[in-house]
Parts: structure tokens; sequence; C-alpha cells
């Protein structure tokens, strides 16, 4: 079996922070820079997960730490939600260990988005399930206009996006690159670097809901962004209907998408893909959170099951929508994403929890919650 290897020997020191066997203090700028932004952030009107349970006492508490691999400190888990008042969340990972050593603000925030995931609680092992269980929810294409199942993937002893030196980024790529070159059948492809896409091309598939956006301050805060647009890139299989983003947000968001609501077929792209990935790449994967991601919202299955749907009689009836929405634990976003608007009547609606549950789990919340949201539509209101 081919299997490409995570690291040359003594690559790993190569990264943006010094590995060591403890970490180190942290710089007094970076330090005062922390709490300054603390101050700020506690003053503000913020509605964040960050601020909620960020208090002065746990801050006090975390403010010096450093992971001993990455030297990361708390500003780089929350510098994001202490620039971005309005975040919805404020705080990521710039590495697996940061889980730990700052767990006590991971903690509550996971508990807190994912609906209860408890620090003593353990992810699920992997399971797919069957996908024939997930019918087409709109086979009349009356409200569906498209369908999209992805997970994250981050490829083992690497740190997250925010923590890759220009180098570790360049080794990664190729080293993802060549995993994806492997795919065939109806994966088979090709891999096209982001520095290599004319700018009007970009903006077409940005249009099209295939390629990823620059124009986001919360990952550019997140430090997300750094070295743009090297070592970023984009897969798409010859129909275009299974996509990887590489280096955007996480090292891998593996992608299947199509249009109307066959939720089942979609899915099964999806797993297949990954399991000829994972042929070749080792990806991180935690006992008690399931596989890492860089945001703390995407952690366990990583699994984002999603709708482009239009419900006007629901839209018309905000109370109705959103009591469904908290019911069967959906998310609702704007036609382009996350923080973008709705476009025409245009929903993004997804799955929210991803920890906890199987990614068969995941994937049948969502299809719950978009069957109720469409009978819903259906019926008359007064």
């Amino acid at each position: 079996m081919l299997r490409l290897q995570a690291l040359r020997p003594g690559t790993f020191l190569l990264f943006c922070r010094q590995a060591s066997k403890a970490g180190k203090t942290i710089d007094s700028e970076a330090l005062v820079r922390l709490e300054e932004g603390y101050k700020e952030l506690a003053a503000s009107d913020s509605k964040s997960l960050l601020k909620k349970h960020l208090k002065k006492e746990l801050f006090d508490k975390l403010k010096k730490k450093t992971t001993a691999s990455f030297n990361s400190s708390l500003l780089d888990c929350i510098q994001t939600g202490l620039s971005n008042h309005d975040s919805a969340v404020g705080i990521v990972a710039p590495e697996p260990e940061a889980y730990k050593t700052f767990a006590e603000i991971f903690d509550p925030i996971i508990e807190d988005f994912h609906k209860g995931f408890k620090k003593t609680d353990k992810h699920p092992e992997c399971c797919f399930g069957k996908c024939n269980d997930f019918a087409n929810l709109d086979p009349d294409n009356k409200y569906i206009l498209s369908t999209r199942v992805r997970c994250g993937r981050s490829v083992k002893n690497f740190p997250f996006i925010s923590c890759l030196s220009e180098s570790a980024f360049a080794e990664l790529e190729s080293m993802i690159s060549g995993a994806l070159n492997t795919m065939s059948g109806s994966y088979k492809g090709s891999y096209l670097p982001l520095s290599g896409i004319e700018k009007s091309v970009q903006q077409k598939l940005i249009d099209e809901h295939f390629l990823f956006r620059d124009c986001d301050r919360f990952l550019k805060t997140s430090g997300a962004k750094r070295f743009w647009p090297a070592a970023r890139g984009i897969y798409f299989n010859e129909a275009r209907n299974f996509v990887v983003w590489v280096n955007e947000e996480d090292h891998l968001r593996i992608i299947s998408m199509e249009k109307g609501g066959d939720i089942g077929k979609v899915y099964e792209r999806m797993i297949g893909g990954v399991e000829v990935l994972e042929k070749h790449l080792d990806f991180s994967r935690d006992e008690r959170l399931g596989y890492l991601t860089f945001c703390p919202t995407n952690l366990g299955s990583t699994i984002r099951a999603s709708v482009h749907i239009k419900l006007p009689n629901l839209s018309d009836n905000p109370k109705e929508f959103w009591k469904l929405m908290d019911k069967y634990n959906l998310q609702r976003r704007g036609t382009r994403g996350e923080h973008t608007k709705v476009e025409g009547g245009v929903y993004d609606i997804s799955n929210k929890r991803r920890v906890g549950l199987t990614e068969y789990e995941a994937v049948k919340e969502m299809y719950d919650g978009i069957r109720a949201l469409i009978d819903a539509e259906n019926k008359t209101f007064k």
C-alpha cells in the first residue's frame, strides 16, 4: 500500500515555532496585547462563546501558558475573537496540543456549541452507516437547489494552519496533492494551485460555490491566511461533484456536491473519497474529541451536511422557522456560506453538532431537520 510519509527526519522542528519539552514563557509584547484585547472584549457587548466562558479568573490562569510543542499561547487561540467582537465563537486551535493546554476554555465552548458534549464525554468511533437510509427529500426539486456533504481532515504530525511555516505549508501541499493525484475512477481529476488560477477564474469558481473566498476577516485575524495564496489549492474530479480544498482553514476539506436533494448519493460519494485518501495520508484523531480541526466547531465527525434551499412561507414566519432550527439542531447561513447574506431567499442550512455523534448520526440529524422544514413549508400559516 502506498502511504505518503508525514515528515522527513528532522522536518518537525522547521515549523513556525521551535518544539521543546516544556512551553516557553509568553512574549511580553504578546502578553500586553492579550491583556488589552481581553479588557476590550470584556467591556464590549459581544455575544461570542469566548466572552461568555472566558471569565477574568480563568483568563488570568491561562494568559501565561504556552504549549510544549510549538509555544502557542492563549493569544494565538483567541486573537480572532478579540479582534472580532461580532464573532459567534471566537477561538481556534493553532495546533492539536492547544486543545489540552487550554482545555479549561475549549471544553465549555465545545459543550455549549455542540449542545452538551461534556469534558467527561468521549466521541464515538467513526461510523458512516448506510447511505441508502437517506432518500431524496425533494424529488420534484421544489425547494432544494443543491446538496453538499463535507468533512475536514488534518494531517498527523503537522500543526494547524495558523502555526505552519512557509516551508511546512509547501511540504504539506506536496503530500496532499500527491495523494489526490492517486485518485481514479469517478474521483479522477486534477489539482489546481490557487496561485496558478487567474483572478477572474477564481471569482467564477467562488460564484459557482466551488472555491473558498479570501475575504473572511475572522479567518484572517486567526492567522489562517498566512503566506496566502502559497500552498493553497483545489482538486476537482472530472464531473465536478467531488472537490477537495487544500490548506484553506483545515489541511483538507473533502466535499461532495450536486444539484437537487439526493443526500444519500452525495454522502456516499464523500465517504468513498475519504476512504481513498486515508490510504495515503495519516489523519489527526484524538481519543476523546475525534478528528481534530482548526476550529472547535468542526471537531469530532467533522461532518457538515447542508442544502441550499428556498422556504418562502417559513421565511415569512421566523418564529416557527427558528423553533424548528433549534429543535433539530440546525444551523442557518447566508447563500455563500458563513458570514454572508441570504440572496434570493436561498438559505444554506446544515447540521450544527459534530462532536458526540457518528458521521451517520450527524447526517441524519440534518436529514430529519430538512424534512421537518419542508413539511412545515407545505403548511398554510395564519
